[in-house]
């Protein structure tokens, strides 16, 4: 491996790169563009494509494409070469400002839901500059944003960026108030991406892992992760090859590649970034994963990113610990150790606390998808009720505002916010809760619901939008206050008394907790066209509306989008596995008993007993018979999905999952007697353990 400080960013147009090979002038519009927003002059984009170009064909490269985010969850580009025809019949390589900025995709075939018509063909991709370029595959491509013809909204980065500016200039508000003048607030992200690794040869004879990304069908190894021997355990040689790999490629495009160790299931893995913005760490998201693919075929291995590809051991997810930091490098949701930054801290606490609480809907339909809800809830991940995790202290804390009682004893009065002495948090103020779906971890909220194939744009554009709403009444409030103190005491006091219901530091997994939560009047919406079912709601419509991240139509197309995946991906898994039982479950079944069968007539003709074998031909018989019957249901269920986004989304939850699970049941049962050398595919055994 090359060293590491040489290799990092190398394959990035970054900061450093455009420092040293553009006009000083240039340089400093490139950045006042990047830090402030301001549109960028035709003339200096001339320049800083050329440049662009130069870098790159120096490395290698001839092709450049405009990389966006469609909501199709995964990223797309479409290459153009920098050849340019000359008059003597040969070419050039040239790149303009014009190309650097728009780009024209066809949108027709891109989900919409319902913003354009099929035949409406034209879109527009327009480079964000506050995320670098960078070379991938040798082509040079160029992180844009996405939209129709008649300016919708096409993708997952535009409204993320304007939930960016939207807690930005709320948060510039507050910090006001407390003497601060900054400039930016940012949104920083550290997504955690968790992943299995699986052989590519038992990969390619399980056709459910190839058109689903998860296995229908699989009865329980006789080892799972019952021992808990794999977590943290020692990285096997192969695995460790792979991660060496995978961390040089990510590094090549300056991604902050961490931590790496074993997952809790065999052959689950994690790796953890270091953190950045919100949107630089959405875009670094979406190579991560692509890369993690790419690298494991090179290592003979499947990168799966599903959120439960293996039923009975544990999911994948993707952790998003989540801070708002000024551009002069404070984090504003550390604790301080002086009063005034403690009253600055517990009122953006306050605001987040009071975002959570009003948008826990928008919180759950940020992480809502058909694999995820086989996760959530599970004994790895936290349940589908979003509740707030602050930690033995910080909880005392709030309980000693909204009561005013005295706080730690004799040691100290009642508190009197930003007057009386706040006792010092520490990072690790108490032990980490697993079950949490939304837990204060020292100077930082990490959100732990996010599936492992998710765009995180999606639960950071919720987080920033509930936030800065929050943020902006607080300063409402505070900004015509005639005493600040008394103001803000009273503001604290009276916003964590109306949102006390949501901090939970117990058991999540606990069925009290359900029956509270409820008694609370929390939300639990277990499936995904539940929560769907909330996204127009009047107070999410009057958010992302007042704070211009999306529009009525686009809020709504979104909504559609969601439904519409959803029961595309239960009918194809459903239509799958109606494929695997009749073409291979029940033939090998057949097939075994047929085998039992002659055995027992051969073992009668000689005149000895074979009452055992007799026994489970009839078993196996008669489970077969059930098993043809449980699909006929099935298949009976997939042809009566109705038309319509939303019904069709909560009629493949309540009729076709269902039947697709009782299936799979007796499936399961079945591959427990049939024998190893008649079962159509590696097990998961097999899977889960290979040498």
């Amino acid at each position: 491996m090359s060293k590491v400080p040489e290799l990092f960013g190398s394959m990035v147009f970054n900061d450093a790169v455009m420092k040293e090979r553009l006009p000083k002038d240039v340089y400093r519009s490139l950045r006042r563009t990047i830090r402030e927003g301001t549109a960028l002059a035709p003339e200096v984009a001339d320049v800083v494509a050329s440049a662009m170009k130069d870098w790159a064909v120096a490395k290698g490269v001839t092709h450049f494409t405009h990389w966006f985010q469609p909501m199709t969850g995964i990223t797309a580009e479409k290459h153009d070469s920098f050849i340019s025809p000359c008059e003597d019949g040969g070419v050039i390589m040239e790149f303009s400002g014009k190309e650097l900025i728009k780009g024209e995709p066809d949108a027709s075939s891109f989900p919409s839901g319902g913003l354009r018509a099929t035949f409406e063909a034209r879109g527009y991709t327009a480079w964000d500059p506050t995320s670098y370029a960078f070379i991938k595959d040798d082509t040079l491509c160029i992180p844009t944003a996405f939209c129709s013809y008649h300016g919708e909204i096409l993708d997952k980065k535009t409204p993320l960026l304007r939930s960016m500016d939207a807690v930005s200039r709320e948060a510039i508000r507050v910090l006001k108030l407390f003497g601060k003048d900054v400039c930016r607030v940012t949104a920083t992200v550290g997504p955690e991406q968790e992943y299995f690794l699986i052989d590519k040869k038992d990969y390619a004879k399980r056709p459910d892992l190839i058109l689903t990304g998860r296995t229908l069908f699989g009865a329980s190894s006789p080892k799972g992760q019952e021992l808990e021997d794999h977590y943290f355990g020692s990285i096997r040689p192969r695995v460790k090859a792979y991660m060496a790999d995978l961390d040089e490629e990510l590094w090549k495009l300056g991604i902050y590649s961490k931590t790496e160790h074993n997952e809790v299931a065999p052959c689950q893995h994690e790796m953890a970034p270091i953190f950045t913005t919100a949107n630089l760490a959405t875009d670094q998201n979406q190579l991560t994963m692509e890369v993690m693919k790419k690298v494991a075929d090179r290592h003979g291995f499947v990168c799966l990113l599903h959120e439960k590809p293996f039923e009975g051991v544990n999911g994948s997810g993707k952790h998003n610990n989540w801070a708002l930091s000024t551009d002069t490098g404070e984090n504003l949701l550390d604790p301080g150790r002086t009063p005034a930054d403690n009253a600055q801290f517990l009122l953006f606490l306050t605001a987040v606390i009071k975002a959570v609480d009003e948008y826990q809907d928008l919180l759950r339909i940020s992480v809502a998808s058909a694999g995820n809800d086989h996760r959530l809830g599970a004994n790895e991940a936290p349940p589908a009720i979003v509740s707030v995790y602050v930690g033995d202290e910080l909880e005392e804390v709030v309980d000693t505002l909204v009561s005013g009682t005295a706080h730690d004893g004799e040691k100290r009065r009642a508190m009197d916010i930003g007057v009386t002495a706040l006792p010092p948090i520490p990072l690790d103020n108490s032990d980490r809760n697993r079950t949490s779906p939304f837990a204060f971890t020292g100077n930082k909220f990490e959100f732990r619901m996010p599936g492992s194939s998710f765009n995180i744009a999606c639960t950071n554009i919720m987080l920033n939008a509930a936030v800065a709403q929050a943020l902006g009444k607080f300063a409402d409030e505070l900004e015509g206050a005639e005493d600040f103190d008394k103001a803000l005491s009273v503001l604290v006091r009276r916003e964590l008394a109306a949102h006390r219901r949501i901090l939970f530091n117990g058991n999540g997994y606990s069925d009290e907790w359900v029956a509270e939560a409820k008694r609370r009047g929390l939300l639990d919406l277990r499936t995904t066209p539940e929560a769907l079912a909330h996204f127009d709601d009047p107070k999410n419509v009057e958010l992302f509306t007042s704070l211009g991240i999306y529009t009525l139509e686009e809020l709504h197309s979104r909504q559609e989008i969601g439904q519409e995946e959803y029961s595309k991906v239960i009918q194809i898994e459903a239509k799958t596995s109606m494929d695997l039982l009749k073409k291979r479950i029940i033939p090998a079944c057949i097939a075994y008993s047929k085998s039992l069968a002659e055995g027992v007539a051969a073992k009668k003709s000689i005149g000895v007993d074979a009452d055992v074998e007799a026994s489970m031909v009839k078993l196996i018989t008669d489970k077969t018979a059930s098993l043809l019957s449980r699909t006929c249901t099935l298949a009976a269920a997939v042809e009566g999905v109705p038309s319509g986004a939303a019904k069709a989304a909560s009629y493949c939850a309540e009729t076709v999952f269902p039947a697709m699970q009782h299936a799979r049941e007796l499936a399961d049962e079945l591959e427990m007697l049939v024998g190893r050398e008649y079962w159509p595919f590696p097990t998961y055994g097999d899977l889960l353990f290979y040498v």
